[in-house]
């Protein structure tokens, strides 16, 4: 297998799946702000763990693009909201000018609100149209919860407070399940119910997403001191140690991994896994 041919076949799919939903249309001005953030230049990990889990299962992929698209949609409009003066007051993003430098603050706000309704549009519309709706509903309401106040909002919120601040482990830990790890559970637990697997795999599956998660922020986290970047928020390597963090990187991902590799037909996954985890930046 190679793996940077196929992953590149499962961004293209995605890609085109979103060009669809983001057409532009009246007015012009919103869908070239959305457009301009929805294809920066991202890795669309999210989707592609999910086409990609799905693939796995034996599930049908056009019964998974909507959620994949959705999730997508829904990290980029986390993006957008968390570049903004407000938040994290950033003025550049994957090598460009963030979205509200380009276009101001209050088009930026809107791109990144008109984003997220059309995650649920595109996922709400697949269920209507559906016959087999019972596992795309349950798809689509583990997504909210994990993108909500309950998930990835309740860590931005703790983020925010704890910013400049010391924080306990207990803090930190929920910080990075919310904010980071639970739209990867999304993203595995998902592609587990869209391929109508049963609830002890989905719950493996989530499980896995929690660790990659984790790990995977721990990885951004441990790179960015590297290249001596001040970090300013809650993390585990302030709070435990460069050392200790490492090895709960190490530790995270060789159980990830390990887990994946009992899969069937999970040679792509491992190797995303691992290409996620061992990255140098």
């Amino acid at each position: 297998m190679n793996f940077n041919l196929q992953m590149q076949k499962y961004i293209e799919v995605i890609d085109l799946d979103l060009k669809k939903y983001l057409q532009t249309a009246y007015p012009e001005i919103i869908y070239k702000a959305v457009q301009y953030s929805a294809f920066s230049g991202g890795k669309r990990i999210r989707p592609v763990i999910l086409l990609a889990t799905c693939d796995m299962f034996g599930g049908k992929r056009e019964d998974a693009l909507p959620f994949a698209c959705a999730l997508e949609m829904i990290h980029t409009y986390s993006l957008i909201h968390d570049d903004l003066p407000a938040l994290d007051d950033d003025s550049e993003r994957r090598g460009k000018p963030t979205n509200h430098v380009v276009f101001g603050e209050g088009m930026a706000l809107l791109a990144g609100d008109a984003l997220l309704n059309l995650a649920y549009e595109a996922m709400s519309n697949f269920c209507v149209d559906s016959s087999d709706k019972p596992h795309f509903i349950k798809s689509m309401a583990k997504i909210a919860n994990y993108a909500g106040i309950t998930g990835m909002i309740g860590g931005q919120v703790m983020d925010v407070c704890l910013e400049n601040s010391s924080a306990t482990i207990d803090e930190i830990k929920y910080i990075y399940k919310n904010k980071t790890s639970k739209l990867f559970m999304a993203a595995f637990g998902c592609a587990a119910l869209i391929a109508k697997q049963d609830d002890d795999t989905v719950n493996i599956m989530e499980n896995i997403g929690f660790e990659l998660g984790i790990a995977f922020q721990l990885k951004d986290d441990l790179l960015d001191l590297e290249g001596d970047q001040e970090i300013g928020k809650p993390t585990y390597a302030a709070a435990i140690g460069l050392e200790a963090a490492t090895k709960m990187h190490d530790d995270l991902s060789a159980s990830a991994i390990g887990k994946l590799k009992k899969l069937k037909n999970s040679e792509f996954m491992v190797a995303l896994a691992e290409n996620l985890l061992h990255r140098t930046r």
